[in-house]
């Protein structure tokens, strides 16, 4: 085998239906097989693609893993990475679709190069702009800052100020980078058990920089590729107004980077100027969301 693919499924019919029509509906020169994870969903849409797909179902190349109950997208990813048995395993969002050739492409460059770890590739938002979150620098204390305060979006081509997004680079262009986004992140299966599964305490977001972090500090290299492409529908089954758990999980997973990488290697003051950021921006986000809320009314 040489890719497994995990697709982790939560009440996105239409979309996750059409991630696997990307797959499976084009001839790749490779020996593939999906793992469609299910988050408790609970609404009829896993029983639906499993009709769908009944076919692929049938023949292996879908495989089905249906949770009682919705522990997070770290924790779905590695029910599948557990039971895969390829050479790379790919995570990928139920909000993507693969163009053309990517996948075969992506596994060639991995092949070519035995110290890439992962491998991500340019991730194009519907309007065909660059979702800038698909090649990434770590969250230090002055790259955050920068971003906070402005200075990234005044400066985007300003290698101090634009690290964040690394918005100086060329996205046309294949590089190492330190995080790649988990909606497309390819890895070499041999990496997992020298560097550990996706961190369970991060219970959505946060989770693929984590891993990049250790799998660069593992002594590998993380790629941006831009010779392959998907279409990620970011926010597509999310037309709702946004719920303050999903805020409470972006913030939360910013804290809980930096507790595990970063608070021992800065002085107490940067840690709880830190801390403050994280959670008076958390602050005043819920308020900003309970506003609109009301006004949407």
């Amino acid at each position: 085998m040489d890719l497994s693919i995990v697709i982790v499924h939560y009440r996105t019919y239409e979309l996750t239906k059409q991630a696997i029509e990307s797959i499976i509906s084009k001839d790749h020169p490779i020996h593939y097989e999906v793992f469609l994870v299910d988050n408790a969903s609970n609404d009829g849409s896993l029983e639906r693609l499993q009709e769908d797909f009944a076919r692929e179902t049938e023949t292996g190349l879908i495989k089905v893993i249906a949770n009682n109950r919705n522990s997070g997208f770290a924790h779905a990813n590695n029910l599948a990475i557990q039971q895969s048995k390829a050479r790379y395993v790919l995570l990928l969002n139920s909000d993507t679709v693969i163009l053309k050739d990517g996948l075969s492409r992506c596994i060639n460059h991995m092949e070519k190069d035995e110290n890439i770890g992962a491998l991500g590739c340019k991730v194009l938002l519907p309007d065909g702009s660059l979702d800038k979150a698909c090649r990434r620098s770590f969250p230090t204390f002055s790259v955050s800052f920068y971003r906070m305060i402005g200075l990234s979006r005044l400066f985007p081509k300003s290698k101090r100020f634009g690290k964040y997004n690394l918005t100086f680079l060329d996205e046309n262009q294949t590089y190492e980078v330190d995080s790649l986004v988990g909606a497309f992140m390819m890895v070499r299966s041999e990496v997992i058990p020298e560097v550990g599964l996706l961190d369970e305490e991060f219970f959505m977001y946060g989770e693929d920089i984590d891993w990049c972090y250790r799998i660069k500090s593992g002594g590998w290299k993380v790629v941006y590729y831009s010779d392959a492409e998907i279409i990620h529908y970011k926010g597509g089954s999310n037309n709702k107004p946004v719920k303050p758990r999903l805020i409470y999980e972006f913030y939360r997973s910013m804290y809980l980077f930096y507790n595990k990488h970063y608070r021992d290697n800065y002085p107490f003051i940067i840690t709880g100027i830190t801390y403050t950021g994280i959670w008076g921006i958390y602050g005043l986000k819920i308020m900003l969301n309970r506003l609109n809320n009301a006004l949407s009314k």
